[in-house]
């Protein structure tokens, strides 16, 4: 028997349900900050992410999926989705529109890291990018949309974490203080974070091996070295979560696993994910136009939640919540009431109700079915029932059952009145 490659998975009822609640409420969240969606190439030219994400990332160095054209060029499934969307951005000259381009996107990632709870090598993000200002209002607003989204979607008891990881000027006498405390240390850290001491320190602050955490606590804080502009944007962001009541922890050694990130860095974690407890994390990239080739200065923000993960947080916190909900079985009795029955499920559906035809003409087993389905009402219908116009409706949560008219049944299904 075949089955799904390790580290993917089909996504089946009843949790493809919450997927689509999970997204129809970011959309709608998105369209009231005025947000347009975007949709990228799944893949790109790998220079694309060797540049922007950054050499000497996990990213880049261990976990993308790369493979050689036809023609004999190099692609990349993409890891992420910001550089693609900094690439189009500039493809298409969107820095001459009008105003700011906010620009949010769905759909799945891809990146050969060790499976675990909530985390598949093919991932799906939900991501937005906002590109033309460089204000820390902006920055906030972005968090505060965050917030929103996960709110709406019924997500309780995420913390934020943020942090700003500085700029060109202030950051390298960071680094040279962080690397000088690594060469003392190093020694005692993971394979992976010795690696980084020489060839990236502030990566080794993204570490998320348990026993290295008690040695990067003793680091030094960027929050330490933050330049006349760096600190002022940093304490203007938080003025405007704090105006909010947006609550936030500060967490000095909070880093992004990308290069491009500068200044604002944040990351929503929930407890329903154990170690591995981050929801989405995101910031500011203000240089990366300009790395990946524009001539333009257009800094930007943007974010991207672990979609795989939050459902999993919601499904976990309430299992049925969000899911899939039929309002009625039709149970016909005969092969007329079975026609009858299925113009009468034609005009249901088309009032916005979610209808159920069974075509079995036993009541037993079509009950049963209507119980397995969990189904708010069946609906019995036979000749007699045609005959006089009305219906027997059961209501299966209490076992009450009523006689209704064919203009009571859609006004009770209508979805205003449910």
């Amino acid at each position: 028997m075949i089955r799904a490659v390790k580290g993917t998975r089909d996504i089946l009822p009843p949790s493809s349900s919450v997927w689509n609640y999970v997204e129809a409420v970011a959309r709608r969240v998105f369209r009231t900050y005025n947000y347009q969606e975007i949709r990228t190439p799944i893949f790109e030219e790998t220079e694309l992410f060797a540049r922007g994400v950054g050499e000497e990332t996990d990213i880049v160095t261990k976990e993308m999926y790369t493979f050689e054209d036809r023609d004999g060029s190099s692609l990349t499934l993409r890891p992420e989705n910001t550089a693609s969307v900094i690439r189009a951005y500039i493809e298409h000259r969107l820095d001459q529109q009008p105003g700011l381009q906010k620009l949010y996107y769905l759909g799945p990632m891809f990146r050969r890291e060790r499976p675990q709870k909530g985390r598949y090598r093919q991932f799906y993000q939900i991501g937005a990018e906002v590109i033309g200002s460089d204000s820390p209002a902006i920055d906030a607003e972005v968090i505060e949309l965050v917030t929103e989204i996960l709110t709406r979607c019924g997500l309780e008891g995420f913390e934020i974490f943020i942090n700003s990881v500085g700029c060109p000027n202030c950051r390298p006498l960071y680094m040279a203080e962080l690397r000088k405390s690594l060469d003392q240390v190093k020694g005692t850290l993971c394979q992976d974070c010795q690696r980084r001491a020489d060839t990236n320190p502030l990566r080794v602050l993204d570490c998320k091996i348990p026993a290295d955490q008690p040695i990067i606590d003793t680091l030094p804080s960027i929050q330490q070295f933050l330049c006349d502009v760096c600190r002022p944007h940093f304490d203007t962001v938080q003025q405007f979560l704090t105006d909010r009541d947006i609550r936030y922890t500060v967490k000095p050694r909070l880093v992004r696993g990308l290069d491009y990130y500068m200044r604002t860095t944040f990351e929503f974690v929930h407890g329903a994910l154990g170690a591995q407890n981050s929801v989405l994390g995101g910031g500011r990239y203000d240089g990366l136009a300009e790395q990946l080739g524009s001539k333009v200065h257009s800094p930007g923000i943007g974010f991207s939640i672990g979609e795989d993960r939050l459902v999993l947080s919601l499904e976990e916190a309430a299992p049925a919540a969000h899911r899939h909900t039929l309002d009625l079985y039709i149970a016909p009795l005969g092969a007329p009431a079975l026609r009858h029955c299925a113009q009468l499920a034609y005009d249901l559906r088309r009032l916005g109700a979610t209808v159920e035809l069974g075509p079995d003409a036993k009541l037993k087993r079509a009950m049963e079915l209507a119980n397995k389905l969990n189904a708010r009402f069946t609906l019995i219908v036979g000749d007699n029932e045609i005959s006089v116009g009305q219906y027997a409706l059961k209501n299966m949560s209490s076992g009450e059952q009523v006689t209704v008219t064919r203009d009571a049944l859609a006004a009770r299904l209508t979805p205003a009145n449910r």
